[in-house]
């Protein structure tokens, strides 16, 4: 291709039936994309003489969805700290329309943590496929009652020095870290660690409601994968889950597999908490995107079958095999949000909670062209990376 016609491709206005912008929901019009990020939103009469249109016909335009909390896909996962895995993770991301992602790690020994943050350190801003804007550290600061799939031999107290180290090494990456609020020294971590502007959730704990608000008053602003491994909500005991209900500034993570969580109890959290506080995540492990068979999640052998993950030694779900696309699919398919709603939770929301709607999760001028093609119908039909196409259906 030569420079004229790259430099006229890389200045073009899509045409589609509707775009979600963070104004919301505008009908018609054109979406101006210059140099790889967003431009203006024009009507017709607007429109330069000479404009390149790329016309979608009766497709909508959102934000590229902004994933906070997987593990691995097609057969990589995170923890194996390998450049290639990485690579094949974030390409296989763009068919599900991520654009943005925190691969997330496990619980395990220091040495292997810090080796996954000098790898995504050193790589992330090279490697193809969805953009790493960060790592989330799911663990390891856990108790054992509600550990899932996470080795309770490398459980441990929380460590704001081993933290600030790990955090070092990562140059800064690591944009939330999950731990168990009745751990030793919690509250003081949380409210050493949210002074970093990392981000510090909630999960694999059997915390009580109390002490659930004590760390959101310390800071605590999230609640990992809500109603998995976490106290449950009782009458007498709201537990962990109901501190996720009760506290209105916080935002919960929602797993929309139908495995997980039954769709009512995702109906009642978004209702609680509004759409705008309930982030979309799949926590999707390396047999994503794989045939159904015997894999391992960590240290851990698991099965997968029927669309679900469980754990080999007890059969308790271990993660999933969910495709973030699909989960808004699902909760628009369950009634419990309009299609506006379905597709901010799983871009703006998830980019708000962690601090990165300058960089992803919205069409915003000035920003990086990352957004999806979507048809009538709900099919992913294109995802772009900075106003390029990098994957059609």
């Amino acid at each position: 291709m030569n420079i004229a016609k790259k430099e006229q491709m890389r200045h073009y206005y899509l045409k589609a039936k509707a775009f979600l912008l963070p104004s919301g929901l505008q009908e018609g019009g054109y979406l101006e994309i210059a140099a790889g990020k967003f431009g203006r939103h024009l009507t017709f009469a607007e429109l330069p003489a000479d404009a390149k249109i790329k016309d979608l016909g009766e497709a909508f335009v959102a934000p590229g969805l902004v994933e906070t909390h997987l593990h691995g896909y097609l057969g990589h996962d995170v923890m194996d700290a390998s450049k290639e895995g990485l690579a094949k993770i974030g390409q296989g991301l763009l068919a599900c329309g991520v654009t943005s992602y925190l691969p997330t790690t496990l619980t395990a020994p220091k040495e292997k943590l810090a080796q996954v943050c000098r790898l995504i350190a050193q790589e992330k801003e090279k490697l193809p496929g969805a953009k790493i804007q960060g790592i989330y550290f799911e663990g390891p600061y856990f108790t054992t009652e509600h550990k899932g799939a996470q080795d309770p031999s490398y459980m441990r107290a929380p460590s704001l020095a081993e933290f600030t180290e790990l955090q070092t090494l990562a140059h800064g990456a690591i944009k939330k870290i999950a731990l168990a609020p009745e751990r030793k020294g919690a509250l003081e971590f949380i409210q050493g660690v949210v002074q970093t502007g990392c981000r510090v959730c909630l999960g694999h704990s059997a915390a009580s409601y109390e002490q659930g608000l004590a760390a959101v008053d310390a800071g605590a602003s999230i609640f990992t994968h809500t109603y998995n491994g976490m106290s449950g909500l009782a009458h007498r005991a709201p537990g962990l889950v109901g501190a996720a209900f009760e506290t209105q500034t916080t935002y919960a993570e929602l797993i929309c597999d139908g495995h997980h969580v039954h769709p009512g109890a995702v109906g009642a959290l978004i209702k609680a908490k509004g759409p705008q506080k309930v982030v979309l995540i799949t926590d999707c492990m390396r047999a994503g995107g794989m045939p159904p068979g015997d894999y391992h999640l960590g240290e851990f052998p698991v099965t997968v079958s029927a669309g679900m993950v469980r754990l080999k030694s007890d059969h308790s779900l271990a993660g999933s095999v969910l495709e973030l696309f699909t989960a808004v699919k699902n909760l628009i398919m369950w009634g419990k949000a309009s299609i506006v709603e379905a597709f901010l939770m799983a871009s703006y929301v998830p980019a708000l909670s962690v601090g990165l709607t300058d960089v992803c999760g919205s069409l915003t001028l000035g920003h990086p062209a990352d957004f999806i093609v979507v048809s009538p119908t709900l099919e992913l039909e294109a995802t772009y990376l900075d106003g390029h196409c990098v994957y059609q259906k």
